[in-house]
């Protein structure tokens, strides 16, 4: 038991320490760190060049510099980012990668040039018609630009051996991070929800090979341990990501526990494995093709309401809790769809506002307690 707690404490740790643990592992594996925004980024890129791919998510900064770039309109994450940006805090790295994914990460690209001069900024973009050929062609010819990009960070060129060996580590971190995710459900306190993302969250600033042995064996130390008997209700959360994790500990405070996640932050980013098909570059396309049911990436089909439908029936969960990030206007635009193929479902839904720098989780407390209550 105790060794399993101090493998998860040791990650919870890593996860709510972004900046202390990027510049240890910094220090650990030798390499120079490189920026990664939200939502995807060619991450085996950066690993195939020697360097260290740092995710890039916000956090709980308040300030008043990013208001001279950004609209009040905009999203949280991206604020707390920017603010960072201004005050320094990201100069050790030696770029940062800005895919333009919505309106506001196309103004960052852009505006980080002139307020922030001293990164270097690699802006790049993902097709939304990502499946048929051309659209593959434009994202193969992305990576490539990327590519060059970072060798020059690098001062090597990035080989295929490199490329191929980068993309095995991550399927197999993604592997990894699969199996991991299905054995929450038999663990719901040993592996509460802000235990659970924390854990995941500390994958962001870690090599990705070290990152995937420390949670093979933290596996393998629960699987040893009995499965835990629990009568908490079971919820799948849903939306771009799950912060403050004070927003967790309600959950956990009102015996609920996340038995699986469709969160861009989180399951979303190693739900989809690369098929073993053509090169390095190409496996890295085709991955990205297959990812569905992601606000932001075009869904002809708008398969996301119908996959958290199938989650909940394959989970047995109580409930489904939307965490809408607020002014996310690509995951507002999903939740009217949403909302509606849930209720038709009759699956009790629960909708909350959140951003990562909150004042008090107060009116939040009392809605998920009131929820708790109603699932009862």
């Amino acid at each position: 038991m105790s060794s399993a707690l101090d493998m998860i404490n040791e990650l919870e740790d890593i996860g709510a320490n972004p900046s202390r643990s990027t510049l240890k592992e910094m220090k650990v594996t030798g390499k120079k760190a490189v920026g990664c925004f939200p939502i995807y980024t060619p991450d085996e890129i950066v690993y195939a060049a020697g360097l260290l791919p740092i995710g890039m998510w916000g956090g709980q900064t308040i300030g008043k510099l990013s208001s001279h770039y950004l609209q009040s309109f905009c999203c949280s994450t991206m604020k707390a980012n920017t603010e960072q940006a201004l005050m320094g805090k990201y100069d050790f790295l030696s770029a940062v990668i800005i895919p333009t994914f919505c309106d506001t990460l196309k103004c960052i690209a852009e505006n980080w040039k002139i307020s922030s001069p001293q990164l270097n900024i690699i802006p790049m973009v993902y097709p939304q018609n990502r499946k048929i050929k051309v659209g593959k062609e434009f994202m193969r010819e992305e990576f490539i630009r990327v590519k060059k990009a970072l060798e020059k960070v690098a001062g090597e060129e990035i080989t295929e051996k490199a490329l191929e060996e980068s993309v095995e580590i991550y399927d197999d971190y993604r592997k990894t991070m699969q199996e991991f995710v299905e054995l929450v459900q038999h663990y719901p306190t040993m592996l509460n929800a802000e235990r659970r993302h924390l854990i995941i969250k500390a994958s962001y600033f870690m090599d990705k090979k070290i990152y995937t042995t420390k949670m093979k064996e933290l596996i393998k130390a629960i699987k040893e341990l009995p499965e835990e008997k629990s009568r908490k209700k079971k919820i799948i959360i849903t939306g771009l990501i799950s912060e403050p994790t004070e927003l967790l500990e309600i959950f956990t405070d009102n015996d609920m526990f996340i038995v699986a996640d469709d969160l861009a932050h989180e399951s979303r980013q190693f739900r989809t494995i690369a098929p073993k098909k053509g090169d390095a570059l190409n496996r890295m396309v085709e991955r990205i093709a297959l990812q569905d049911g992601c606000a932001f990436l075009h869904d002809e089909a708008k398969s996301r309401g119908q996959m958290l439908i199938d989650m909940r029936n394959k989970y047995k969960a109580d409930a489904v809790v939307v965490c809408q990030l607020k002014f996310c206007d690509p995951e507002e635009f999903d939740y009217p769809i949403i909302k509606k193929e849930l209720e038709a479902a009759k699956i009790p839904t629960l909708y909350v506002e959140i951003e990562q720098q909150m004042d008090s989780l107060e009116q939040l407390r009392t809605r998920i307690q009131s929820f708790a209550e109603m699932l009862a």
